[in-house]
């Protein structure tokens, strides 16, 4: 039995060919050697003798009967082991085919245990960067030289201000901040809490008619105010409408025509008034009369310790630091405004230098020397070159009348806005004069003037600005938009003038439009201002910027089921950084030493301070998470990793700033097939924090199984099918860098994290693959036209596989028109364009394009927007329509390109791996 088992053993060894011949040479065999053996038998007895043949040839003779017999039991019993060896061979190679389904089986089992063996070990090798990270993360906590402190606690009042003795009018003169300002209902976490008098309820004169548009724009203004309470118990600030609603009564003793308050008991009878009016304000927005006596209510009144609020101030009235200029209420009560405005192109208009109006002067010294000005200005104007046109009228025609210019010898505005804005827009300068009368600082006729040479693009020449004071210029720098030169200089403004450059002109003239755009064009621009002025003087940061809560697609107890993607083999050798838990990007905690530390130098141009921001842009805190390194580079952030190159370099972020993640914002319409491809290739992508998915249809998402990306998706859905939800800022969005892609954007990994890293450099533009240019149109329309050929340079980088930082979604909101966002909504098209007018403008800086990538292809896609006909020709309305919005085309040309130096080539992990930029 034993052998048989052997012999069956090695049998199943042996293949089924050698098997078949074998039997077979057996069967062919074993007949012949019984034959060739019987033939044998014959012949030696023939050989034997005689006497034994007989007995040989009987034996033989029994023998040969007994052999036919025996041969056929033998045959048959040959051919039953034929049949029965037949079978074993049928069952042995049924059994060889089992072992070799066995053995096919056994070897892909072991390819995919090899395979997975490889995605183990590069998870092993992510999962030990991410150890490495968290270990330095959690050293750099412990070597931090302060701890983390808790904000200090909500202090707010819980009573309306005491009542105080009121102060002399002697003293009045001397308040200041620290001597006339209640501290204490402001603390640094009150959130600056302002309370308005209502004019309807709380009258400042009996029987006084406030003026009602004065009235209905400012409770409407502030009510949009995130700061404006209606507890008046915690207020730190009180407002108070004076405007045009106080009657005056004239002295007829005087031929000035002073004017002052008919009765001061009708502000100090407020009921939060606290005996001297502490921290109260008084508003003076004058309007439809811009005489002394509008702008100038409180001539001779006792006004205590609350702070005036108006346009026009005599030296010795001023309280420095205390009072605010504010701008006479010319414009509109709020919105878009750019309509009003001029182009900023050409630099050069036709006049050089305009002027109009009439003066009456009061004393001989102010008529001599005004006198003197305009002859001087005169005879500047004839000696000029043909080149430099002069537009000097310094007599109304029609003659104004001389009451309201009278007591201070201030200029009169001649004609009417549209004439006077007909002129304007063609100045390249507007004459402004200083009063005749020295002891003002400024007056409603020189804001007026003022707000309509900004409005104009006409870059204002004060003569005598030396004791001007301007709106808000504790924190604006208008000599970045104001030409300033005293009187007895005036032989030198026509070299002036002309020493400045085109680019100069355009600096200036667009610094103009954007403080008149943000400080002067509208009551709501003057109110935001002069509120922001006085929060910034006590040094409470702002409120932060509410961001949009995005209505989630699907519900809190339901999120779809995940779906592994199909695994995609990678080297293991090629890593592009660590697979970590998402974080947040650092809090900005900075609102409040920034002031400390830049003073108003970082007020941006949009003519807010940084500090109104809920996030610094591009400047976050480095030396509260960095630790010294002992090199020129003083600190170095922990958790951004050693740098170098190589593995080093591959396995940390590197850079002088802390390790962050980014969020990726997928917007799409109904298309589940290309999202779910799209999550599906963000599988193991390393930094990466969230994915927010824009769900831009009409139905909802349905509820089948997405790929798990190894990140969380938040699916968020808009309100309405809009291309500007793309850039809403969600309050899903944790992190300061935002890659923005379409569904069907074709990206690599590498490719991603390149450009990620390329934007840890620039964080204050914008930072993606498909370039795009514009063009100079000369044939037909002469103006800026949208072009997507292949060329050297570049001026605009497409978002729709970009990455931008999460401040320019919410300036996108709040700083943009509002005109844009509508162009785009009525073309569906041109979103990308505005954000790169938009980020232009704010910065002056051109986007930076990596790699070599200029367009996306997604085969298979469904047909997208870009693919109608008319979507090329839109773009280029749209960039006309935008340089118009805005005054100019702020896009800026680069020839930079930012590539990787081994950009796709496969080297050992432990060799050198770097980036250059070209």
């Amino acid at each position: 039995m034993f052998l048989y088992e052997r012999a069956c053993l090695w049998l199943g060894h042996i293949k089924l060919s050698r098997v078949i011949v074998m039997v077979s040479v057996i069967l062919f065999v074993v007949p012949l050697f019984t034959h060739y053996y019987l033939s044998k038998y014959e012949t030696a007895s023939v050989a034997l003798g005689s006497n034994s043949m007989r007995h040989t040839l009987e034996a033989l003779g029994d023998i040969s009967t007994m052999n036919i017999a025996d041969l056929k039991l033998r045959i048959e019993e040959m051919l039953r082991i034929k049949a029965s060896v037949s079978t074993e061979l049928r069952e042995l190679e049924e059994k060889r085919g089992r072992l070799q389904r066995e053995s096919a089986a056994a070897s892909a089992k072991a390819d995919n245990v090899k395979a997975e063996y490889a995605r183990a070990t590069a998870e092993l090798q992510r999962l030990r960067v991410s150890a490495d990270q968290a270990r330095l993360a959690q050293l750099e906590a412990i070597r931090r030289d302060t701890p983390e402190l808790a904000p200090p606690a909500l202090i707010l009042p819980s009573q309306p201000p005491l009542i105080l003795p009121p102060i002399s009018p002697s003293s009045e003169i001397n308040c200041r901040m620290h001597s006339c300002f209640d501290h204490s209902r402001c603390s640094l976490t009150s959130g600056f809490p302002i309370y308005f008098y209502d004019p309807d309820v709380f009258s400042p004169l009996a029987g006084a008619e406030v003026d009602g548009f004065l009235k209905t724009t400012l409770r409407q203004t502030l009510g949009y105010n995130a700061h404006l309470t209606q507890n008046p118990n915690e207020a730190c600030v009180y407002l108070v409408l004076v405007g045009e609603s106080f009657p005056f009564e004239k002295s007829v003793s005087s031929t000035i025509e002073p004017y002052k308050l008919l009765n001061e008991t009708a502000i100090k009878n407020l009921p939060y008034w606290g005996g001297d009016g502490r921290n109260h304000v008084l508003l003076n927005l004058a309007r439809r009369e811009l005489s002394v006596g509008a702008g100038d209510a409180f001539s001779g009144a006792s006004t205590g310790r609350a702070m005036i609020a108006q346009s026009t101030f005599t030296l010795n009235q001023f309280r420095s630091g205390f009072d605010l200029v504010t701008p006479p209420a010319l414009g509109p009560p709020g919105g878009d405004v750019w309509s009003d405005c001029a182009p900023m192109a050409p630099a050069r208009r036709k006049y050089l230098l305009s002027f109009q109006g009439s003066q009456s002067m009061t004393t001989s010294f102010q008529k001599d020397n005004d006198t003197y000005l305009i002859e001087r200005l005169k005879k500047m104007a004839n000696t000029a070159p043909e080149s430099d046109l002069f537009y000097l009228q310094f007599d109304c025609d029609p003659p104004v009348e001389k009451r309201s210019v009278k007591s201070i010898g201030d200029w009169a505005l001649c004609g009417t806005d549209r004439s006077r804005r007909s002129v304007l827009r063609d100045s390249t300068f507007v004459l402004i004069f200083a009063p005749g009368d020295s002891s003002y600082t400024t007056t409603a006729l020189l804001q007026a003037r003022l707000y309509e040479a900004l409005r104009s693009g006409a870059i204002p020449a004060i003569l005598g600005g030396d004791r001007i004071t301007l709106p808000y210029d504790e924190v604006l720098d208008w000599r970045r938009a104001v030409l300033s030169l005293p009187k007895a200089r005036v032989t030198e403004l026509h070299f002036l003038l002309r020493a400045l450059s085109d680019s100069d002109l355009l600096a200036f003239r667009r610094q103009g439009r954007v403080l008149w755009e943000r400080y002067l064009s509208s009551v709501q621009a003057s109110m935001d201002s002069l509120l922001a002025t006085i929060r910034t003087r006590l040094n409470i940061p702002a409120r932060p910027a509410s961001p949009t809560m995005g209505a989630p697609a699907f519900n809190d107890s339901f999120s779809p089921p995940k779906l592994e993607p199909p695994a995609v083999d990678t080297e293991p050798e090629e890593t592009l950084g660590p697979l970590e838990a998402p974080y947040p990007s650092p809090a900005y905690r900075r609102n409040y030493s920034l002031a400390l530390l830049h003073g108003y130098e970082m007020w941006n141009d949009w003519g807010e301070p940084f500090a109104l921001y809920p996030q610094l842009p591009w400047d976050p805190p480095v030396t509260s998470e960095a630790r010294y390194m002992g090199s020129a580079a003083g600190f170095r952030p922990i958790g951004a990793g050693a740098g170098g190159s190589g593995k080093e370099f591959s396995e940390a972020l590197g850079g002088d700033r802390p390790r962050e993640q980014f969020t990726i914002v997928i917007l799409t319409y109904e298309r589940e097939t290309v999202l779910a491809a799209a999550l599906a290739r963000l599988r193991g992508l390393p930094y990466l924090n969230k994915v927010v998915v824009v769900w831009n249809g009409v139905t909802p998402p349905s509820a089948a199984a997405w790929p798990d990306c190894g990140a969380p998706v938040a699916v968020v859905r808009a309100t309405r099918n809009s291309l500007n939800n793309r850039f809403l800022p969600y309050h899903v969005i944790d992190t300061e860098a935002v890659l923005c892609v379409d569904d069907d954007a074709h990206l690599r990994h590498d490719e991603i994290i390149f450009a990620f890293r390329v934007w840890r450099e620039h964080r204050d533009r914008i930072v993606g693959f498909p370039g795009r240019y514009h063009a100079w149109d000369l044939n037909f329309n002469n103006g800026f036209l949208y072009n997507s050929n292949y060329s050297c340079e570049l001026s605009m980088v497409l978002t729709g596989a970009a990455f931008v930082h999460r401040y320019y979604l919410w300036a996108y909101w709040r700083a943009l028109p509002a005109a844009v966002r509508d162009y785009v909504d009525h073309y569906m098209n041109c979103e990308d364009i505005a954000m790169n007018f938009l980020v232009a403008h704010i910065t002056r800086k051109p986007p930076v394009k990596v790699t070599s990538r200029w367009t996306f292809r997604c085969p298979g896609c469904p047909v997208t927007l870009s693919a109608d006909e008319t979507h090329f020709h839109e773009r280029h309305k749209c960039i006309q329509f935008f340089s118009q919005v805005m005054g100019y085309t702020p896009l800026l040309s680069t020839q930079f390109r930012a590539d990787s130096v081994l950009f796709k080539t496969r080297i050992p992990h432990d060799k050198q791996k770097c980036f250059k930029f070209i």
